[in-house]
């Protein structure tokens, strides 16, 4: 029987996208999901859910998801025996597994993001797959200053943080060996909730300023490095994240492609705070600007851990990038599928926050 090898289930887009990928496939064709053993509940409760969600037999749906055990920082990703086997029956593979944690250690970030897409890309040589669909991010820009197009890569960028620079080293790998896999990549910008109903896996990125502003009343006042009204806070929505794959995976014309799944017209950061207070209720929201050197060296100073430090969190502030998406605008028009404005969606955002206080800015490792 003929499947589809995925990883990064049960996580915030693997979760989503196999129930496109669900749709598009005959009932002979399975989606097998590589799963780490401590998210084997979970992955469970998930494969419930799509069936549940899905028409016709929830049974016959719930059969179409397999879920293997392993490991993609080991050289056999963990299959052992099931390995040759699983690899004959691939089609296609998507890969999506990796630790995303502006806050990560190197080590962690070089076994997972780097090695692990290593022993994928084996993988998917070794199947003669129809497709490799690897999930990167815009962040490979890391502290790139001006325009980065969808075919820019190495720019002789330095980056802020272990995620963008391993993350980076990652999609180096794929796109050297895309003579021999056919392949597409897909940047997303950084991923917040559902655009309709504001579900989200995890608070991070944006969701500090609305916990912030939360935390105030009628006037909040929400500090940014100077500079931030001019810098881009580039943030989609995991629903046009999914869809956008959904749909240009299933087209010929994506192969050896890279996709920017970004905001095309994004808010700034001063922008994007002042929506969300709109969003909070509030009736006005301050952003007094502060000297980024002079905060950023006090924190170094007094703890050379601190998140902001550590997460190249005034730089994603600052950003002097801004995406060019091309590719992705001339391949989903007339697809129905875009990138909602910002204050579109905001307000969802912030009432999933308030209505479920109980998620956290845990990382899937």
């Amino acid at each position: 029987m003929t499947t589809v090898f995925l990883t990064g289930f049960p996580g915030f887009l693997g979760s989503a996208l196999v129930e496109r990928l669900l749709e598009r496939h005959d009932a002979e064709t399975t989606v097998t999901c590589l799963i780490q053993s401590k998210y084997r509940e979970e992955a469970e409760t998930r494969v419930d859910e799509i069936a549940a969600d899905a028409e016709g037999d929830d049974e016959a749906v719930a059969d179409r998801v397999r879920l293997v055990e392993g490991d993609i920082t080991e050289g056999d990703l963990g299959l052992g025996d099931a390995y040759d086997e699983l690899q004959a029956d691939s089609l296609e593979v998507y890969h999506l597994a990796a630790i995303y944690d502006l806050t990560m250690d190197r080590e962690p970030g070089k076994q997972v993001n780097i090695e692990g897409t290593r022993h994928v890309l084996d993988f998917a040589e070794g199947a003669d797959v129809d497709r490799l669909h690897y999930v990167s991010t815009v962040v490979v820009s890391g502290l790139y200053e001006g325009r980065f197009t969808e075919e820019m890569l190495l720019e002789g960028q330095k980056f802020g943080n272990y995620y963008e620079s391993t993350k980076h080293g990652a999609e180096v790998l794929v796109q050297e060996r895309m003579d021999e896999i056919p392949t597409t990549i897909y940047r997303p910008g950084a991923a917040v909730g559902d655009s309709e109903t504001g579900e989200t896996q995890k608070y991070d990125g944006p969701y500090a300023f609305v916990e912030t502003l939360l935390d105030q009343g009628d006037y909040a006042v929400v500090p940014a490095p100077r500079g931030a009204g001019d810098a881009e806070f580039n943030v989609v929505p995991r629903d046009y994240v999914v869809d956008a794959i959904g749909y240009l995976s299933g087209i010929d014309e994506s192969e050896g492609k890279v996709y920017h799944l970004a905001d095309p017209d994004p808010p700034s950061t001063v922008e994007l705070i002042k929506t969300l207070g709109e969003a909070a209720g509030k009736k006005h929201t301050f952003v007094p600007p502060y000297p980024k050197g002079i905060v950023r060296g006090l924190l170094e100073s007094l703890d050379p851990e601190h998140e902001l430090v550590k997460s190249g969190g005034f730089e994603f502030q600052t950003w002097g990038a801004s995406f060019d998406c091309s590719n992705a605008l001339e391949d989903l028009e007339g697809s129905g599928i875009e990138c909602p404005r910002f204050e579109e969606y905001a307000e969802n955002l912030v009432e999933f926050y308030r209505e479920h206080p109980e998620i956290d800015d845990a990382a899937m490792t």
